[in-house]
């Protein structure tokens, strides 16, 4: 199985907590990563009952190579604690906080964590949904030396509120806010993860915002439907080309005869030390997608 590093989160689909038939769909459906919601997908009178059919749900098992990341309310609210406490006990392997505005609420939370019993390895995955969120991304970053956190997850529904921006098909309102929460991603070792996109009947809209988001440095999409499914895998994954570009660059760089060389051909292609480590990295993550999809 893919390690933590390589792991495909090409789909990382939301799954309203209340909805026990969606949490039993969940378990055969192609999605890398399930989101399940506590927080917007859930009516305030409906958060405990959510919360128990969650936990019941992921008790029982059954969701195969799926990464379970449970949807907290805010710790502000009065559910989040228990939400919180309830994710650690409950097997998942992340929990996904949202409206996050700075470093020290990343410790407020792992350290809430901590006390709750959570292990070294369970994660933290924050929204960057508001305006804060966006001035203050490389500190938030850079917590992830020293707490949980692994993972951005971009609420950009939240920042269009917030922003008083209309959401375009070019997104040019949230351009800024992506491409910061990016670099600070790939500069403190994060996971990126792109927002929704809303409109279900839109394929072609879908496959345009995908491929934008993959064309700015996300790792993956967040989506609200099983039939955006299959597009997120197909666009985050790397196409047959790549990965026989990445092949070709790690065996010119392995010959004997380019022993010292910094600077090689491949293919007609000029190509670099540097371009060696991201056709690993292209090569690791097909052989862990092929992996989930085989198993």
């Amino acid at each position: 199985m893919a390690s933590q590093t390589h792991r495909p989160r090409r789909s990382c689909l939301y799954m309203p907590g209340a909805n026990e038939r969606a949490l039993e769909k969940a378990r055969g459906l192609p999605a890398d990563t399930l989101l399940l919601d506590l927080e917007d997908a859930v009516a305030p009178d409906a958060k405990l009952t959510a919360r128990e059919a969650i936990l019941s749900a992921v008790k029982q098992g059954g969701y195969g190579y799926r990464e379970i990341v449970i949807r907290m309310n805010g710790l502000s609210t009065e559910w989040g604690a228990d939400d919180l406490k309830m994710a650690v006990s409950s097997g998942a392997k992340a929990v996904l906080a949202p409206k996050v505005e700075s470093a020290a609420d990343i410790h407020v939370l792992d350290k809430a964590l901590t006390e709750a019993g959570a292990p070294a390895d369970f994660g933290l995955w924050v929204m960057i949904e508001m305006p804060k969120a966006i001035l203050h991304i490389e500190e938030i970053a850079a917590t992830a030396a020293e707490t949980r956190l692994t993972t951005f997850v971009m609420g950009t529904n939240d920042l269009a509120k917030e922003y008083r921006a209309r959401m375009t098909p070019d997104r040019i309102a949230f351009q800024v806010a992506l491409q910061l929460s990016v670099t600070a991603a790939r500069a403190y070792g994060i996971t990126a993860i792109d927002g929704v996109f809303n409109d279900i009947k839109d394929e072609d809209g879908l496959i345009n915002e995908c491929e934008q988001g993959r064309d700015l440095g996300f790792d993956g999409k967040t989506l609200i439907h099983p039939s955006q499914l299959d597009t997120a895998n197909r666009v985050f994954a790397p196409s047959h080309n790549d990965v026989e570009q990445a092949k070709a660059v790690i065996e010119a760089f392995a010959d004997p005869a380019n022993a010292g060389k910094g600077v090689l051909k491949v293919n007609g292609k000029m190509t670099e030390l540097l371009h060696l480590d991201e056709a690993r990295r292209t090569v690791a993550m097909d052989e862990a997608i092929r992996a989930f999809e085989t198993a």
